[in-house]
């Protein structure tokens, strides 16, 4: 058994970590451009060090690797070579680990005895972060099921051999990207461990157009796949989204929304008031009661609304 699988039958939830391009752009950094918060890879990755720190501090049970827009071509269309661009995103995982292993040093035997050793979650984003243009949020975009496959293959394989617990695939706004991505993963990856989650346009489809349990019935085949659900849309849009899951999977649910604004791809800005009628917290005991285990925020979230949640939820 998979130390995520394992996880996920011993708690009653797994804390995520938050958003990283929000953080720092909120500490001032800049995180324009098609690399967004990868790029402080390249020449400062402390800061995001950093960041891992501080949601490991906040009370997140997984780590995830800064590799969401780390790709292959994406790097080294920003002037690296095809081997240091695999160099790059293996640094985010040894990154994520040492965060992790600096933190349990300082963490007291009795603390230990209730908190989870944290996991490190290899991001997987979908080929549309790579364009960074918005489409995940619209799903508009149809590449082959090989080319989908050689987009991801070698980020997997080196997120997987750097020492990732399990891989977190996430934002994937197609069907298309969808069947490619299980099948690569039972194809090429069997040993892998994985939760997908989706990106949806409304409570009932993804951002294609793709009824929810559609895709929830192909990820209940897959064995790799350990838990699955919807990250990076509007918190009011879950309830109804978990709920269908439920009726195709008897998998544990994913749900970490953003904060109910609304992302501009050409401008890379984000509009319309967040949605504050609930807490992230008072939200993720509704998704509780729906079936869901792995619990967080996504973009425009903070390190204060994971402490708030695992504060929370762990009482």
């Amino acid at each position: 058994m998979g130390r995520l699988k394992e996880a996920l039958e011993a708690r009653e939830c797994l804390i995520l970590d938050g958003a990283l391009g929000t953080e720092l752009e909120s500490q001032g950094y800049d995180v324009t451009g098609k690399l967004w918060s990868a790029k402080y890879l390249l020449d400062n990755p402390r800061v995001i060090a950093d960041l891992h720190d501080t949601y490991l501090l906040a009370g997140a049970d997984i780590v995830t690797t800064s590799s969401y827009q780390a790709t292959v071509p994406g790097l080294c269309e920003a002037g690296l070579s095809e081997q240091d661009a695999l160099r790059i995103i293996a640094l985010t995982v040894t990154l994520a680990r040492e965060s992790r292993d600096r933190f349990w040093t300082t963490v007291s035997d009795e603390e230990k005895e209730k908190r989870l050793y944290p996991l490190i979650s290899g991001d997987v984003g979908p080929y549309a972060a790579y364009l960074a243009d918005g489409s995940e949020y619209t799903g508009a975009y149809d590449l082959t099921t090989q080319a989908y496959k050689d987009f991801h293959r070698p980020r997997i394989q080196t997120l997987l051999e750097a020492g990732s617990d399990f891989l977190g695939i996430e934002t994937i706004p197609n069907i298309g990207e969808t069947k490619a991505l299980l099948d690569l993963l039972e194809t090429e990856f069997p040993e892998a461990e994985s939760y997908i989650s989706f990106v949806a346009k409304d409570d009932g489809h993804l951002s294609d157009g793709t009824p929810i349990e559609e895709v929830g019935a192909l990820c209940q085949t897959c064995p790799q796949i350990v838990a699955v659900g919807v990250n990076c849309s509007a918190p009011h849009l879950l309830p109804a989204l978990l709920a269908r899951l439920q009726t195709v999977t008897t998998k544990p649910l994913v749900a970490y929304p953003n904060s109910g604004e609304v992302y501009n791809g050409a401008t890379q800005t984000w509009h319309q008031a967040p949605d504050n009628s609930k807490t992230l917290a008072e939200n993720a005991k509704i998704w509780q009661s729906l079936g869901t285990k792995i619990l967080g925020g996504c973009c425009r979230t903070r390190p204060a609304d994971i402490a708030y949640l695992a504060e929370t939820l762990k009482k």
